[in-house]
């Protein structure tokens, strides 16, 4: 492989590796195809005499072979300088053996024995060297583009954070300037629906500033004078002018972005079956090949020599990976395409081998287990304010709010069809809450803070409240006319389907760990009620990475199911990476598998056809093997002192054709395959 940069950047071009693998696939696929044609049919066609036939393969096949399959040969030779036989050696020996036997069959016919002959010519393999490269071409730019998207997470990340930042001068001017400008200690403003620039801490005004990109809570905070910013969150309703503590690379958000690049480097590239035994299978043929050449030679009958290069190049050409190079990618596409069509895409060969030897799965709470945006839950009259009256004035004066929890309540009277009235005043309480005037009545609606700034007496719902904040919602007191009304809930509801994933991963005996953003007391409500017992709260994206390390230390093979930018490194890091497709596009890019409706369930769906797969993997490396095994003894000559037989073109075409169609009609049984969650 190339050489390719420790940290992508946004302006990064390309891949190279992958733009000349494409020129070299469809400049000489066009050239591959007339070659095949002519092998296969230029007999029957009679276009041309079979020895004019045979220059003709010989001039179009030498830029597949020489140009296009270059960096194969490049590979294979390294495989050899290094001692580490592999695929590319067993490619490069096989199409090389082809190539250069079918090029002294052209230009020498002479040199070979009469049984050689067939239609008038020596056989060649030109096509069997084309095809080949081409098809390894093909494999080559599927499995690039794949590792490109490694990247493409990195890449998302760098395009969170602001392209500038406001800055303000001593003399109190402000400007636009480039974020690369800013400093440790400038002062910044950070208007409503902006992006904070930077890391630093609010020296000035108050404002909600949505962090669940970083952190995963879906609520956002309140800052005030004093509290810490995180740059590339959002601000979204009040101005705020900040003072910057951390630029450049000492940013959460670029630690984030190293920890990704890490974790991505980190795991270890997946082995796939045809590798784990190609060292061995390289040896074995070149070892039979060098005993059929040397026995041929001193005992075969004259010219001996020549029958002993001839067969030991058969020997090299019946053992060409055609099916053993279909074997894996093969199923790996079937069951891509079959996964797909129920919701659950995998990024890479990997995941899908991978999966089904997970034991414990890491899932994050909001947006993974539960919807990820807040939803009224219910509201509480006091007095002579019922539940409807107290839900109508709230929404009336969270009408003119532009916060995530009124626009959840305005959203539930509306569902309801309450009439809610236009504020006649209405102001923002320092993010505590919000008051304003409906119909003549004062109303103020926020959080304890509020009421006690005003002097209303909230104890008598404390204990509704203190039950609510259990189960995992944020409460919110209204008083009218300085009296308490009574309270309102917003929460983030649990999946419909997240109860029924859990238990059929509890079944399939995996161990599942809650790890959130979120407060302890929240996470362990929503725990609670789905009957996880190991949690873990207000944990930051180094503690998931870590928490994902820890348990791979234990022997543990680890997934993470998340849907945030705040899973991304333990996304990357774990064995499997599970992405909801409702969630971030970082998440998605950081995981080698998404669940397409951010449904659970799927992992179950995904598992079971990763056991069907890798299954189908096996069968398929078994097809390729024993057709090699067949035909190598056949090749070396073995059955010519009993029948005279050697190997002849078209038992080779017939062996590699039967091969190739059975590893690729085995492959598709996939399609049908019954896959039940297990």
């Amino acid at each position: 492989m190339t050489l390719e940069p420790v940290m992508p950047t946004l302006d990064e071009a390309e891949d190279p590796e992958l733009q000349d693998f494409q020129r070299r696939f469809w400049w000489t696929l066009p050239l591959t195809v007339v070659v095949t044609v002519l092998a296969m049919a230029g007999h029957r066609l009679g276009w041309f005499e079979m020895a004019t036939q045979s220059w003709i393969e010989l001039v179009l096949s030498v830029p597949i072979v020489l140009w296009a399959g270059w960096p194969f040969f490049v590979r294979g030779a390294q495989s050899v300088v290094n001692r580490s036989p592999n695929m590319w050696t067993l490619i490069s020996l096989g199409t090389g053996a082809a190539f250069v036997y079918s090029v002294m069959a052209t230009v020498a016919p002479q040199v070979f024995p009469d049984s050689f002959l067939s239609m008038g010519r020596v056989a060649v393999y030109f096509e069997a060297a084309a095809v080949i490269i081409s098809l390894t071409l093909l494999g080559q730019l599927l499995e690039l583009k794949a590792r490109s998207q490694t990247s493409a997470a990195i890449r998302s990340l760098l395009g969170l954070a602001p392209k500038t930042a406001r800055r303000i001068a001593a003399d109190g001017q402000e400007e636009d300037v480039p974020l690369a400008h800013v400093h440790v200690g400038d002062l910044l403003r950070v208007r409503p629906g902006e992006k904070v620039p930077t890391d630093g801490v609010v020296v000035e005004g108050s404002s909600a500033v949505d962090e669940a990109m970083l952190t995963g809570e879906p609520l956002p905070v309140t800052k005030r004078v004093g509290d810490k910013l995180i740059g590339a969150t959002l601000n979204t309703s009040g101005a705020l002018v900040m003072r910057s503590e951390h630029v450049g690379s000492a940013t959460v958000l670029a630690q984030i972005v190293q920890m990704v690049a890490m974790a991505q480097r980190s795991r270890a590239p997946m082995q796939r079956m045809a590798d784990q035994v190609a060292g061995y299978f390289v040896v074995g043929v070149v070892v039979v090949a060098l005993l059929t050449f040397l026995v041929w030679g001193a005992f075969g009958p004259e010219p001996s020599w020549v029958y002993a290069l001839i067969n030991a190049v058969a020997v090299l050409i019946i053992a060409c990976p055609c099916a053993l190079g279909l074997a894996t990618p093969m199923s790996i596409m079937v069951a891509s395409g079959r996964g797909a069509t129920n919701g659950v895409l995998f990024r890479d060969a990997a995941a899908i081998e991978n999966l089904r030897k997970v034991d414990t799965l890491i899932v994050d709470k909001t947006g993974t287990l539960t919807e990820g945006r807040p939803t009224f839950e219910r509201a509480i009259g006091l007095g002579a304010f019922s539940e409807g009256e107290v839900l109508r004035l709230a929404a009336s004066l969270d009408q003119g709010s532009e916060h995530p929890l009124a626009a959840a309540i305005v959203a539930a009277a509306n569902q309801r069809g309450l009439a809610l009235d236009k504020p006649e005043q209405f102001d923002s309480e320092s993010g505590i809450g919000v008051r304003g005037v409906i119909t003549g009545k004062a109303l103020a609606l926020g959080n304890t803070a509020l009421m006690q700034q005003l002097g209303v007496d909230a104890s008598p719902l404390t204990t509704e409240a203190e039950a609510l904040r259990a189960q995992g919602a944020s409460v919110m007191y209204l008083a009218v006319d300085q009296v308490l009304a009574g309270l309102l809930a917003v929460s983030d509801p649990i999946k419909s389907t997240t109860a029924e994933a859990l238990a059929s991963l509890r079944q399939a005996n995996i161990r599942v760990v809650m790890a959130t953003g979120d407060g302890l007391t929240t996470a362990r409500a929503v725990g609670q009620r789905l009957g996880i017992n190991e949690v873990h709260g207000e944990v930051k994206p180094a503690d998931k990475l870590q928490l994902v390390e820890k348990l791979q230390a234990e022997g543990r093979v680890v997934a993470m199911a998340g849907d945030g930018i705040n899973d991304a490194p333990a996304l990357a890091r774990a064995d499997v990476g599970i992405a909801m497709g409702t969630g971030t596009d970082v998440a998605m890019n950081s995981a080698q598998l998404t669940l397409v409706k951010g449904d659970l369930r799927g992992i179950a769906t995904a598992r079971a056809l990763s056991v069907a797969t890798v299954a189908n993997m096996k069968q398929n490396l078994a097809f390729a093997f024993l057709y090699n095994a067949l035909g190598i003894p056949l090749a070396a000559g073995l059955l010519y002192p009993f029948t005279g037989w050697l190997l002849s073109p078209m038992i080779a075409a017939l062996a590699m054709s039967l091969s190739s169609a059975s590893v690729i009609g085995n492959a598709l049984r996939l399609r049908g395959a019954v896959i039940r969650e297990s």
